[in-house]
C-alpha cells in the first residue's frame, strides 16, 4: 500500500480539483452508486469524539470508479488552540478485485478540502452568479479553505466579512487572507448579525452546539452553506432560517439522522421531510429544480459523506503514483 501524508496531500490535491471531483462524486450517490452506512461516532470523553464513515462505490456504476474503504477520524474541538487541526485521522482505501488495502492517508486535511469543495459545489449549483459578498462565520481552518472554495466557483466576490468566536483569531484570519488577496476587502466584526446582513453569500464554520445564525437576519437572495455541526445535539442555525429557505442536502438519510437543525425544525412542526428539496446530486443531474429565482434563500446543509472522501482519496492516489509520491508499505 502507499502511506500519504499531509505534505503530500497538499502538493496532490487542488481545490479546483477537489470540486471536480466532489461534483461527480455527488451526482454517483444520488444515482444511488454508492453504498454509504450512516456515521457512527463514538464519545472518547466529551467535548472529543471519534467519527467512523466507511463507504463504497460500487462497481460497473459508470460514474465513479470503484472502491470502497473507510475514514477514521477524531474530533477534537480544542486542538487549534494547541496549534493543531480539529480533525486528526487517516482514510484507508481499498480496490474492489480481490479486496487489498492499498492506500493509507491522512484525513485531516483532505476531510477539510473536500467540505469545502462541497459547498463550492452547492455555491455554482444554488447561488446567485452574481455574489458580490461573502460573510464567513468562524475563523478556524474550515473558514480559510472556503474562502478559497467561494472564490473558485463565484470570481465576483469582492467583499468578505469575518466573525468569529475571538476577535483576535478572526483578525489575524483577516490579515492572513488580505495578504494572500489583496484585491479584497476583508473585514471582521463583532457580532453574526452584523456580518451576515446583506451578505450575497453566507459559510457557517463553527462548532458551535446551539444556534448562532437567526433566520431573520439573512437577506433575501443568499445562499447558504452550513457546515459545523455533525451530530444531532449541534446546530448553528435556528428554525426560522431553516423555515425560511429552499433546503438541499448532500444525502438524505444523513440529514434525518445527523442534522441536529432539520431534526429539530421537524420535531417541533415548523417543517415536514419535504422541506429538504433535493440532494444536491439531484441537482446536478438535472433530476430536480435549484433556484428559482433572484430573492429566494437557498441553502445546503452540509454533514459529508464517505463518498466524497473516497473519491478525493482515489484521485490523490493516482496523482501519486504518477509522481513518485508517497510511502509504499508492505501488509503481507
Amino acid at each position: 500500500m502507499i502511506v500519504l501524508s499531509d505534505r503530500d496531500l497538499r502538493s496532490l490535491l487542488s481545490m479546483t480539483d477537489a470540486i471536480e471531483i466532489v461534483e461527480k462524486a455527488m451526482i454517483a450517490v444520488s444515482a444511488g452508486a454508492a453504498n454509504l452506512p450512516l456515521r457512527s461516532v463514538v464519545d472518547v470523553g466529551e467535548p472529543n469524539r471519534m467519527g467512523v464513515m466507511p463507504g463504497a462505490f460500487m462497481p460497473g456504476n459508470g460514474l465513479v470508479e470503484a472502491c470502497f474503504g473507510v475514514k477514521l477520524v477524531s474530533l477534537f474541538p480544542g486542538n487549534p488552540d494547541a496549534g493543531y487541526s480539529s480533525h486528526q485521522g487517516a482514510i484507508v482505501l481499498f480496490e474492489p478485485e480481490h479486496g487489498s488495502a492499498i492506500a493509507m492517508m491522512n484525513a485531516g486535511l483532505l476531510t477539510a478540502i473536500r467540505t469545502a469543495a462541497a459547498s463550492a459545489v452547492a455555491t455554482r449549483a444554488l447561488a446567485r452568479p452574481d455574489c458580490g459578498t461573502l460573510a464567513l462565520v468562524g475563523a478556524g481552518e474550515q473558514a480559510e479553505h472556503h474562502l478559497e472554495a467561494m472564490l473558485c466557483v463565484r470570481p465576483s466576490i469582492r467583499e468578505v466579512r469575518v466573525a468569529g468566536r475571538r476577535r483576535e483569531k478572526a483578525e489575524a484570519f483577516a490579515s492572513h487572507a488580505a495578504a494572500r488577496r489583496p484585491s479584497l476587502a476583508i473585514s471582521v466584526f463583532d457580532d453574526v448579525r452584523s456580518a451576515v446582513e446583506g451578505a450575497d453569500l453566507v459559510c457557517t464554520v463553527t462548532s458551535s452546539a446551539e444556534p448562532i445564525l437567526m433566520g431573520e437576519w439573512v437577506a433575501p437572495g443568499a445562499h447558504l452553506n452550513v457546515v459545523g455541526a455533525s451530530i444531532p445535539s449541534k446546530r448553528e442555525i435556528d428554525e426560522e432560517m431553516v423555515a425560511r429557505s429552499r433546503l438541499y442536502v448532500d444525502y438524505r438519510p444523513s440529514t434525518f439522522a445527523q442534522a441536529g437543525e432539520v431534526i429539530r425544525a421537524i420535531e417541533s412542526g415548523r417543517i415536514g421531510p419535504e422541506h429538504v428539496r433535493a440532494e444536491i446530486g439531484e441537482v446536478l443531474s438535472g433530476k430536480a429544480e435549484g433556484r428559482e429565482t433572484a430573492g429566494e434563500i437557498t441553502l445546503y446543509r452540509s454533514l459529508g459523506v464517505a463518498a466524497q472522501d473516497l473519491a478525493c482519496a482515489t484521485h490523490c492516489v493516482h496523482e501519486a503514483r504518477a509522481r513518485g509520491v508517497g510511502v509504499e508499505a508492505s501488509l503481507d
